[in-house]
């Protein structure tokens, strides 16, 4: 569930870069059928009666829940000329996002904050949001979702910079374990003069509110 494959976004290359990019990722189809059976095979070894009224139609229920979880949408990402020649941050700050730990299968959830540093293309904004939930679809791991939005916008914009940082609480690790209620992880991933210019990358996390 972790591969990915993008429609016209081949390596960096010299050139130029279509106005729409297809985002599509390659994943496996869900068998429904099968991942009910598997929830009701779950549900009897833990104990539960999932001929009960309550639990008849759980299986279901949760295998439609998990087929929306792990499959992302296609969407396209729409680019534009930067014909006024803007060369400052654009930021868009608290992107609400969802994923499942791929270790423990429960979700994390938070804010996303994407910028970038404008070159030649800029960006419809709703589409920063909207790659942020593209990837979140499928079993992840924070450190990973956080790169992924990072590279793919350093490939297909070639901006000057990128930053992204991921705030979550993860259910894993307040539902059980240690029980760490209200604990949120955050990672980050900066690209080009993000990662290589102390005062952009200052800027940037001055805007999102994160203390570095």
């Amino acid at each position: 569930m972790t591969s990915t494959a993008w429609t016209e976004c081949p390596p960096v290359d010299p050139a130029p870069r279509p106005p729409y990019l297809r985002l599509a990722r390659a994943a496996p189809p869900v068998e429904l059928a099968a991942a009910e059976d598997a929830v009701r095979a779950l549900l009897t070894a833990l104990g539960q009666d999932v001929d009960s009224e309550h639990l008849r139609d759980t299986p279901r229920r949760v295998a439609a829940a998990y087929a929306e979880l792990l499959t992302p949408e296609a969407f396209t990402l729409t680019t534009f000329p930067n014909d006024g020649g803007y060369d400052e941050l654009i930021l868009v700050r608290d992107v609400p996002f969802r994923s499942l730990c791929e270790h423990h299968l429960l979700p994390f959830h938070g804010v996303a904050h994407v910028a970038y540093l404008p070159e030649e293309r800029i960006v419809g904004l709703s589409k920063l949001a909207r790659v942020v939930e593209h990837f979140a679809r499928g079993l992840q791991v924070q450190e990973r979702l956080t790169r992924q939005v990072a590279d793919y916008l350093q490939q297909n914009l070639r901006p000057k910079g990128v930053a992204v940082v991921l705030e979550a609480e993860h259910l894993c690790m307040s539902l059980r374990g240690v029980r760490a209620y209200g604990a949120r992880t955050l990672t980050s991933a900066l690209l080009g003069l993000h990662r290589d210019d102390p005062a952009t990358r200052q800027e940037f996390f001055a805007l999102t509110g994160v203390r570095r």
